[in-house]
């Protein structure tokens, strides 16, 4: 039980590391670790601490492995290119537009010369009927995939990489279909006929179920989520029912319910065929192979991948006369899912996915126990028909309630570190929701997809699509009388204790358990003492956002970045947005805006203490006794002209270099404390940031004049990422602009 943490914790802390650790020190370490504790097997508590060390390296090794397999090639700086591309995936958004992916064949004008393997663009208009496998051409802007809008979020780049997707961006003009170019491979083709097949089936749904129930009924059945409205995602969201829109356990351990209740229900129409077989194994290898073709339907998400692991472990149990929800299982899941794909442990849906699935295996397996004690020492009963039938409900909603105070708990910790928001009607809506997901939703699901090979899925959607009315409703309602769900920055070290704690609490099974309760204490003083930020700041140079003494966010900028400004106010715990003020007859700046004149803004965040944001850095000199902070939007300013004062300066280089910051000032000193995203030496998922003209301190690229432009360049093979025909770095200091995590 304990192999999966410990082979967690050491990927964790390979991906936590400062430095990129060698292949050779890696397998050096483990080859060691195992000699040491093979060594040391007579000596047992020496010997259990060797293999925990063992099982840590594992983690490391194995982390280390995927990122080696992985190599993405990542765009080193944003550019405007000709692409030529195989289709990968169609999504359709709520806006109207259509995200595409693309395995890129070829680039032109200018050519790419370490173009990346896969980009995904947005475009207004797609050639009609487009469908996986075929192959556009397209002038696209191309944009690096950014890294954390502040220090400690998510992190785009590291995802982007182990997903191998090399650049984002959007299609200057809309893309036109283009020769086929080479043959896909065996494994291309069958991923294409697939993607057809979920695009067929999105279809369909949506034919017979219109709107956002239509949609959140293609993302549960072929997980196409892309579009569900903004405004129905942001009502599950603060009402803690966000976990429906992906499939994840709950939707795969009801589609196994389902199939396995429905063939034993047939089963029992036939008492002999009944009688002469084990029609529960036969229950469950067709449940098994059922919810093989679900997640076949569900395309590559990584909640589909480990939920499906994991039923796929209890129903092979089953097969083999073992019991079906055990933490042993949940070990054998984890552990597949941390040596194949270890970066997921660094995410939201793996965390959260385990945590609630540990608490309540741990949860059931406690209540059985009290209740097998009870039993022993309860005389017998005798209870009348109607309070059997009370009875049987009060379990239920006892349940039901137990259920979702046991996953809630134990997944708020990890909702609460990555997305700074809790759920505080979560229990309410859960139980209000989980019948109609578990009757009216799934169940017509599944029959939905067995009946639509002969055109009879109608009916079977028609109520899903009432269930998804009923539940859209009651969050909707919830949401508009939930109070404030933001909780504000979690600091590293309480989610560490609290992760203690949980692992501590569900693996145990006696009075070890008590000891989960410092590690739970001493996260609550953590959490306690915790420094919120004061001034937040885009790793572009162009977004500043200061918290106010009223509990507000001011910004310097009338259009901010929504999904950067949203996350801030999640993190300062600071829900109103405050924009900046024309600065013009103005004498001094306030303290719960920015004040801008000519495109310099500033802002007094305190006495004494302000903070200045400059387009350029030419005149610098004039202003570094004017602020204690200055942000310049600028490569090429010099960070030193201020030396010897007290301000902190930041250029664009300097966040194109380091990523986002944030600062904290000392209330009695007025003394900033700069934290950046990012440090070097670059990780793999990072090293493109080097080869971008901002991080090298230099100015926009301006395309040279077409007289030019044709002579011979005298450039040296240029890095990675960076066009053949252009300067080694492109134009654009871009603001990321794909805020889906």
């Amino acid at each position: 039980m304990s192999l999966p943490p410990l082979i967690g914790g050491g990927a964790v802390s390979y991906f936590l590391l400062p430095f990129e650790p060698s292949g050779v020190l890696v397998a050096t370490a483990v080859l060691c670790a195992t000699l040491l504790a093979f060594l040391l097997r007579r000596h047992h508590a020496w010997h259990l601490i060797g293999l925990a060390v063992v099982a840590l390296l594992i983690g490391v090794a194995s982390a280390k492995i995927e990122t080696e397999r992985k190599a993405t090639p990542i765009l080193g700086s944003p550019i405007a290119t000709e692409v030529t591309g195989r289709v990968v995936l169609v999504e359709l958004q709520e806006s109207g537009r259509t995200r595409l992916t693309l395995d890129v064949l070829s680039t032109a004008r200018p050519t790419l010369r370490y173009a990346p393997d896969r980009v995904r663009a947005t475009a207004r208009q797609v050639p009609d009927k487009l469908l996986p496998g075929e192959v556009v051409r397209g002038v696209v802007r191309l944009m690096p995939p950014s890294g954390p809008v502040r220090p400690g979020s998510y992190d785009f780049a590291f995802q982007s990489y182990f997903d191998g997707l090399g650049a984002i961006g959007f299609f200057l003009r809309n893309p036109v279909r283009a020769d086929s170019g080479p043959e896909p491979a065996w494994s291309q083709s069958l991923a294409q006929s697939v993607e057809r097949l979920r695009m067929t089936i999105a279809d369909k749904i949506r034919a017979v179920i219109p709107g956002a129930s239509g949609e959140i009924a293609a993302a549960l059945i072929a997980g196409v989520r892309a579009g569900i409205p903004e405004a129905v995602n942001e009502d599950l969201r603060i009402t803690g029912l966000a976990h429906v829109l992906s499939i994840s356990g709950l939707h795969m351990a009801l589609a196994a319910a389902t199939i396995m209740g429905s063939m034993r229900a047939l089963f029992a129409l036939s008492p002999g065929f009944s009688a002469r077989y084990p029609v529960k194994k036969v229950a469950a290898f067709v449940a098994l192979a059922g919810t093989g073709f679900y997640l076949l339907l569900a395309g590559d998400q990584v909640a589909a991948n480990r939920s499906f692991l994991m039923v796929a472990v209890m129903l092979a149990a089953i097969l083999f006369d073992r019991a079906a929800l055990s933490m042993r299982n949940l070990a054998i899941a984890a552990l597949i899912i941390l040596l194949i794909t270890p970066h997921e442990v660094m995410g939201p849906s793996f965390q959260m996915s385990f945590a609630a699935t540990a608490a309540l295996i741990a949860g059931y397996a406690g209540w059985k126990q009290w209740r097998l004690k009870s039993r022993r020492h309860a005389p017998p009963t005798s209870r009348s028909p109607m309070a059997r039938v009370l009875r049987y409900l009060v379990v239920l909603i006892g349940g039901s309630v137990a259920t979702s105070i046991l996953a809630g708990s134990a997944t708020s910790i990890f909702g609460a570190y990555h997305f700074q928001r809790v759920s505080p009607l979560t229990l309410l809506a859960n139980l209000a929701t989980m019948p109609i997901i578990g009757i009216l939703m799934m169940p017509p699901a599944v029959l939905a997809v067995a009946l639509m090979p002969l055109g009879l899925e109608a009916l079977p959607l028609m109520v899903m699509g009432f269930g998804l009315d009923l539940m859209l409703g009651v969050a909707h309602w919830l949401a508009e009388r939930s109070p404030l769900d933001a909780v504000g920055i979690v600091p590293a070290s309480t989610l560490t204790l609290f992760t203690i704690a949980l692992v501590v609490g569900c693996f145990t099974t006696t009075r070890l358990r008590l000891l989960a309760l410092p590690f739970l204490f001493a996260g609550t003083l953590t959490f306690a003492g915790r420094q919120v930020p004061d001034l937040y700041i885009s790793e572009d140079a162009r977004l500043i956002a200061v918290r106010t003494e009223e509990g507000k966010l001011a910004v310097n900028r009338t259009r901010p970045n929504a999904f950067t400004t949203q996350e801030w106010q999640r993190a300062a715990s600071a829900m109103t947005l405050v924009k900046p003020e024309n600065g013009k007859g103005a004498t001094a700046a306030p303290s719960d805006r920015f004040l801008c004149k000519d495109d310099v803004c500033t802002i007094n965040n305190s006495p004494g203490v302000s903070i200045m944001s400059l387009p350029e850095g030419g005149d610098l000199k004039a202003h570094c006794s004017d602020a204690a902070v200055i942000v310049i939007d600028d490569a090429t300013a010099n960070s030193r002209a201020c030396r010897g004062s007290k301000q902190v300066v930041l250029t664009k280089r300097d966040l194109a270099q380091k990523g986002s910051a944030t600062i904290t000032i000392d209330p009695e000193s007025g003394k900033p404390t700069v934290q950046h995203a990012l440090a070097r030496p670059y990780r793999p998922w990072h090293d493109h940031r080097r080869f971008s003209r901002e991080a090298r301190g230099m100015a926009p690229y301006k395309r040279q004049p077409r007289d030019e432009a044709t002579k011979p360049s005298q450039q040296t093979k240029p890095p990675a990422g960076v066009p053949a025909e252009e300067p080694p770095s492109t134009s654009g200091s871009g603001q990321p602009n794909d805020p889906e995590p």
